[in-house]
């Protein structure tokens, strides 16, 4: 199934993300924050809901979206880019509020996304996907400190890391 799921992304056509997006470590760090603080209102009243948000390569938020499922806030947030022409090249992050797993991954390298960043932990075929996409993924953002699962390239550490 692994090499099942990978490669239907390549017979669709989608090839290795060859952008030179960067990003720094601290708006890597920065995005869970901008995400929960600004665009999170239905989370802050119950609790139970996740939500995800594309930002640019500066870390400025382009569009955020809640939903009970965290696969229908990508959704959403895929549909706007397509609704509203935006590339997804260039140097765009997705922010996830919960785990970054296969199918958030996949719908990233389907819309060209450079990284993808999450609060928790990716899954092993997460990160298969990404390191044959050249993705650049982040798991465990707080506060102080991420894993780079992939793409490393593409982060500009200007943030000391301690742990």
């Amino acid at each position: 199934m692994r090499e099942a799921s990978i490669e239907s992304l390549v017979v669709e056509g989608f090839g290795v993300l060859n952008d030179r997006a960067r990003f720094r470590a601290s708006t890597v760090l920065s995005l869970p924050e901008k995400l929960r603080g600004g665009e999170q209102r239905i989370f802050e009243e119950t609790g139970g809901i996740h939500s995800a948000g594309l930002f640019d390569s500066n870390g400025e938020a382009i569009f955020s979206a809640e939903d009970v499922g965290r696969h229908n806030a990508v959704d959403k947030v895929i549909g706007f880019m397509l609704m509203n022409g935006i590339d997804g090249r260039g140097g765009k992050a997705l922010q996830v509020s919960g785990r970054a797993g296969f199918e958030i991954v996949q719908k990233a390298v389907r819309a060209r996304i450079s990284l993808v960043s999450s609060v928790s932990a990716p899954s092993s075929l997460a990160v298969d996907t990404a390191l044959s996409f050249n993705l650049t993924l982040c798991g465990f953002v707080r506060q102080d400190r991420f894993n780079v699962y992939s793409g490393e390239e593409r982060i500009e550490f200007d943030t000391v890391f301690y742990g």
